[in-house]
């Protein structure tokens, strides 16, 4: 039976889900560690279902400053992908990668966003391909874009592209660790409801 909205979701079906996003966590730390040369090791992700205004409480202060990478997928699914970089992890990045230091996110050089577009490409990828492999389709990526603002205006931007579609998303919140020091990221999925019926197909779990 198709579903018509997120939250019609069941449990076996966000099991799935959860899966995909451990695989899809697995894949991005396997990646990120070669390219920082890090030992990497991750939490089991968790996988929600949430109102746009419960994912910014979630993730923080609307008001405090994130990075965000975003690309659109086509293909067999269509929709959207925005993975949520907090202060913490950039700063790690930018600091291991580039020997940098970064005092105010606002004031990043294009170097740096280059980098965190990398890293966000990379990531994402990882996700898109564990879904790829588990279910057979096509799925192809957007050239990711890239944005640093208050947590509350990017959020913003998912909500005017698939608003029309659900007033809900799916969030993968993951917790990594490199050299002890926790760095946290948010993934946004938004299939529209079309793809997310085919992702449930191809799963077998409709």
């Amino acid at each position: 039976m198709a579903i018509h909205k997120y939250d019609e979701l069941g449990e076996q079906q966000m099991d799935v889900f959860r899966e995909i996003g451990s695989i899809g966590n697995g894949n991005a730390v396997t990646a990120l560690s070669g390219l920082l040369s890090e030992k990497i090791s991750m939490e089991m992700p968790e996988v929600d279902i949430l109102e746009f205004n419960q994912a910014q409480k979630k993730i923080g202060d609307p008001e405090k400053i994130v990075g965000a990478v975003l690309v659109e997928l086509s293909g067999e699914l269509s929709g959207i992908m925005m993975l949520i970089l907090k202060e913490r992890f950039i700063k790690q990045i930018v600091g291991k990668v580039l020997s940098g230091k970064i005092e105010d996110l606002l004031a990043m050089g294009e170097m740096e966003q280059s980098l965190l577009v990398e890293i966000g490409n990379i990531m994402l990828s990882a996700y898109v391909n564990a879904l790829s492999s588990l279910t057979n389709i096509q799925i192809n990526l957007s050239v990711p874009q890239m944005a640093v603002n208050m947590l509350g205006g990017i959020l913003s931007l998912p909500m005017a592209m698939m608003g029309i579609e659900s007033d809900k998303l799916m969030m993968i919140s993951g917790r990594f660790f490199m050299n002890g020091e926790e760095m946290d990221n948010d993934i946004l999925l938004l299939p529209d409801i079309k793809s997310l019926n085919t992702l449930l197909k191809k799963l077998g779990v409709e």
